[in-house]
């Protein structure tokens, strides 16, 4: 039976679209919004209505009939923590979605998408391997004060589905391997994959790990709190500075990766000095990993649209083979991670999880 899948994946700046039947991709469009698109909209939550309208509008540009769909996937929002998985979408997930119960972030689209399109449609809606997955060991939540706990926010979507990817190229079961997978883009997460779970990971999200183009990652505690109280920064100015305005951005006064590279390789000796501070802090973090593995790791993988840089990745390389093999997937693949979540479940080999 042919089983035809609609994947959606709502981003800050654009709006991903993908038809997939079985496994085999249709078409997938990705659609930019200016700011100017995005200016008359006070919260994320109000880009409802225009996304939506995006996303029907590419369907019917491709002359696809929606009514052939048996499933619809959204990217998954920011829910309370789960372990990994497709999840059908429950009218308790709508609800905490739209309230932005745990915080506001594009993908939270998802899921309300997903959800409105298949009550129309009359068929299942899902999300898959949200950036909330939390599968932390009990140890690693301990922050080093109890008022504070480690939390697990970060691209688990495409790290899981680089892992699975590495695992069916070398003939192996995902559950079988201890993996270290690193995620490169605008934020970036370092992640302990032992036996098909993620043990450990960099709060990607809040201020753990490398600094990434616009994030600072972890600061020294004392001099961020003198920072905090210093009466030059609103609460608000503060946040946006550790996300948003921090990392590369702060240092470069822009996020444009490829620039840097560019002017890297040109001899820049600020570029050069920033691009391996990152790989630095990034070699640091996977050394982490190692030992959350106990050194028993069968392979290394990096993966993000920031990962198609080759001296970055052999400045990581370089400190880090002695692990495991390095193995380097550019880019991305959160549509096609997304599709098959749904097609698991439709074509029965694999149970939805309940939220």
């Amino acid at each position: 039976m042919n089983t035809k899948i609609l994947a959606i994946n709502p981003g800050s700046t654009s709006t991903k679209v993908a038809v997939y039947e079985n496994d085999t991709q249709i078409f997938e469009e990705t659609i930019r919004h200016t700011a100017e698109e995005l200016k008359p909209f006070d919260s994320i939550t109000d880009q409802y209505g225009f996304r939506k309208d995006v996303i029907e509008k590419v369907l019917k540009e491709k002359n696809f009939d929606i009514n052939e769909l048996n499933g619809i996937v959204g990217r998954g929002g920011l829910f309370r923590p789960i372990p990994g998985g497709t999840y059908r979408v429950s009218e308790v997930m709508v609800e905490e979605l739209e309230t932005a119960k745990y915080g506001e972030h594009a993908s939270n689209l998802g899921g309300l998408i997903a959800f409105a399109l298949g009550k129309s449609l009359d068929c299942p809606a899902f999300i898959v391997d949200p950036v909330v997955v939390d599968e932390l060991e009990p140890v690693a939540r301990i922050s080093g004060h109890p008022e504070i706990e480690r939390r697990s926010i970060f691209h688990a979507l495409n790290q899981r589905a680089m892992a699975r990817h590495y695992a069916d190229e070398t003939g192996k079961e995902y559950t079988d391997l201890n993996l270290i997978v690193v995620h490169l883009g605008g934020g970036i997460s370092v992640g302990a994959h032992m036996k098909g779970r993620i043990i450990d990971v960099n709060d990607a999200l809040s201020g753990e790990g490398p600094f990434s183009p616009e994030r600072t990652g972890g600061l020294p505690a004392f001099q961020l709190a003198e920072l905090c109280f210093s009466g030059k920064y609103t609460k608000t100015e503060m946040k946006k500075m550790l996300m948003g305005n921090g990392g590369v951005m702060a240092y470069m006064g822009t996020n444009d990766m490829r620039g840097i590279e560019d002017n890297a390789k040109a001899g820049d000796a600020k570029s050069i000095e920033i691009q391996n501070a990152m790989g630095y802090q990034v070699s640091k973090e996977i050394g982490k990993c190692a030992t959350v593995l106990k050194g028993k790791v069968d392979a290394i993988i990096i993966t993000g649209g920031i990962a198609y840089n080759p001296d970055l990745m052999a400045y990581i390389k370089e400190r880090v083979d002695w692990i495991a093999e390095v193995v380097v997937y550019p880019g991305e693949e959160e549509m096609r991670s997304l599709a098959m979540g749904g097609y698991r479940v439709l074509s029965g080999q694999e149970k939805a999880q309940v939220y």
